[in-house]
């Protein structure tokens, strides 16, 4: 068989399958759900590297291969995935739809330049990254989240859907601008983790009136 198998790509694998789930809870207009396996495919992202960097007798071939897969996985789960959300909870329109594509496309400019520059970087130094290039393309795991789970405080549907496109245009934007972003410790991963956990047990578990504010005004 082609391809690399072992421990250091499973938590990938996992998260790319959350991804396809959350895709096909989409297309069927389960978008609660949707959320919640964007987010869960945010949470694998958290730890694969850490876990792939456990291996220390890893070959080039090997990291090369987990750069790539991974940004492959990327673009599914936190690329298409939120477009697929977004369409189907409003942005549909001929602007929306426009937006959605630059949003993706930045999605995969920058993952792209990431790979090249990460390649590079790694022929240089074993030292672990400190800084990102650009927004992680992972935060809209966080982001949409979010926003869904606080959508019952905004005043009305339209409002929602306004801040969506907002949402879509600086977060996109901000995958493709050239500045730099401080790689978060294990502390502020604890609790940036304990945010999302807090975000998605709402989603689930206090869904009532999330639900009813989407079948009254959706």
């Amino acid at each position: 068989m082609i391809g690399f198998y072992d421990y250091t790509v499973i938590l990938t694998y996992i998260g790319f399958a959350s991804g396809t789930m959350g895709m096909f809870c989409a297309t069927t207009k389960h978008l609660r759900m949707a959320v919640f396996f964007l987010a869960l495919s945010g949470l694998c992202d958290m730890f694969d590297g850490k876990i792939a960097r456990t291996k220390k007798n890893r070959s080039e071939e090997e990291k090369s291969f987990g750069i790539q897969i991974d940004s492959l996985c990327d673009i599914v789960c936190f690329g298409v995935l939120p477009i697929m959300i977004c369409f189907k909870m409003g942005m549909y329109h001929i602007y929306s739809m426009v937006l959605l594509i630059f949003y993706g496309l930045a999605g995969v400019i920058r993952l792209g330049y990431f790979n090249v520059m990460e390649e590079k970087r790694q022929e240089q130094t074993d030292e672990n990254r400190k800084y990102y290039q650009g927004l992680p393309i992972t935060s809209m795991a966080i982001a949409l989240p979010v926003v869904v789970v606080f959508s019952p405080l905004l005043p009305d549907h339209r409002t929602f859907i306004g801040v969506l496109h907002v949402l879509v245009a600086a977060v996109g934007s901000l995958f493709v601008i050239d500045f730099k972003i401080r790689k978060l410790s294990a502390k502020e991963i604890l609790l940036l983790v304990i945010a999302v956990a807090v975000s998605v047990a709402v989603l689930l578990f206090v869904w009532r009136s999330w639900w009813a504010f989407w079948h009254f005004h959706g």
